[in-house]
């Protein structure tokens, strides 16, 4: 261990081994720790950090240890347990699970903490500030940022966009979203600096206007679905803070007016900018905006296809559900949970066995373009190739050339849908 690691007194160590032993502690099967190459506690899911500092050294211990020979720590397998090692410069992400994700899934899990991390403070103060002070607790600059970081681990275990590393957009008729669109461009055209504008409704994508030669990737934008859904003041008031994407810019921030259409109706919008004092204009440009879209029924438009969830084409039959990715957009279809998936818990179990098929089509070394599986309850087929990737979950006792049948008539019904079920042209400033 590193000499600049505190020591650790014994009340320290058995109020750790009692905390370890409570049910609390022994329900959850899937841990996230975070701490500093020197060992400080960063974040825990759960229980209190400072309960848990004999339990941050050994792990801080582990990946000195591997690190002394030259070499790093990816993974331990501990009987049912799975640990997985994400290092990142001074930071440390550690997840422990007991429910069969792959490696690879907890270490984009991983990423997607780390990332949220860098959100919050940016990668350029993150690296100053341990190459300054070496023993930093993080936590000084993070408090209340926990509630965000809770937040996305909820939504990677529950949310198929992450494991097909794409955003679902709210099904709406091309004309309606070029409406949309081309109102933030016109509303916004005077203004300077305006990098993105984002329209979004829960977890769901609008409409995204950018100025050319930018794009966003599906991982940042999860981080601003994130930013806004795990904020409840939002709904209130309009808001003006500042926002790392990492994968677009990883050494700065974004500054994003964000606030909602209207009250009757719970679309949020995004303006992002790289300049700090334009929240008045960008103000009055979301009134502007709303103006154009209540004029032209754009927000009723909206208001009807949220209260329309997408459902498996009625006559589809054979089919209990599916995902499907566009590979060209990063956009993927994902219809609504029904019978006999409608309950939390056999929606979560369906959303696992999605993950353990994409994971064992894409594993590393040797990747898979189809799989077909069937069990005691489900018939699922996983295809990937150049433009797509789609996962079915059949009704049992089916025969092959049904599911065949079934996936030809998917793919025909979702090219004659995709102007309506994704954006195909990302419109610029």
């Amino acid at each position: 261990m590193n000499d600049s690691t505190e020591p650790h007194t014994d009340d320290e160590a058995t109020a750790a081994d009692q905390f370890f032993d409570t049910n609390e502690w022994k329900k959850h099967d899937n841990h996230i720790f975070i701490l500093s190459s020197a060992g400080k506690p960063v974040y825990s899911r759960y229980g209190c950090e400072d309960k848990l500092v004999t339990l941050f050294g050994v792990m801080q211990a582990l990946v000195s240890f591997v690190q002394d020979s030259d070499d790093s720590i990816q993974a331990i397998y501990a009987g049912k347990s799975l640990v997985v090692f994400l290092i990142r410069g001074p930071i440390i992400l550690v997840s422990v699970s007991r429910s069969k994700e792959s490696v690879q899934h907890l270490s984009d899990q991983l990423t997607y903490v780390y990332n949220q991390v860098v959100s919050v403070l940016t990668l350029t103060q993150v690296t100053r500030i341990f190459e300054q002070r070496r023993n930093y607790d993080l936590r000084r600059l993070l408090t209340g940022s926990e509630r965000l970081i809770n937040h996305l681990l909820d939504f990677t275990e529950n949310e198929p966009e992450f494991t097909m590393n794409s955003v679902c957009c709210l099904p709406l008729s091309s004309s309606v979203r070029e409406t949309i669109s081309n109102a933030i461009i016109s509303c916004c055209s005077k203004i300077k600096n305006l990098v993105f504008g984002i329209l979004i409704t829960g977890n769901r994508l609008i409409t995204l206007v950018r100025l050319k030669k930018y794009h966003l990737k599906p991982c940042d934008l999860h981080l601003i679905f994130n930013m806004v859904s795990g904020s409840e003041s939002f709904k209130t008031a309009e808001n003006w803070t500042p926002i790392c994407l990492p994968n677009f810019d990883s050494s700065g921030f974004l500054h994003a007016h964000v606030s909602y259409l209207a009250d009757d109706c719970q679309a949020c919008l995004l303006l992002l900018t790289v300049d700090k004092d334009l929240f008045f204009p960008l103000s009055a440009a979301k009134k502007n905006i709303v103006k154009v879209l209540r004029r032209t029924q754009c927000l009723d438009a909206i208001n009807k296809a949220l209260k329309t969830p997408l459902s498996v084409p009625d006559d589809i039959q054979t089919v209990h559900h599916f995902l499907y990715k566009c590979k060209k957009t990063s956009q993927m279809l994902a219809p609504a949970m029904t019978t006999p998936y409608h309950t939390t818990e056999s929606a979560n179990e369906l959303l696992k066995q999605y993950e353990e098929m994409h994971s064992a089509i894409h594993q590393v070394g040797a990747p898979l373009n189809l799989i077909f599986q069937h069990t005691c309850t489900e018939i699922m087929l996983g295809w990937v190739n150049d433009n797509f990737e789609i996962y079915i979950t059949f009704k049992p006792l089916i025969s092959k050339s049904n599911c065949i049948e079934a996936v030809d008539k998917i793919l025909k019904w979702i090219q004659k849908e995709e102007d309506k079920l994704f954006m195909l042209n990302m419109p610029t400033f």
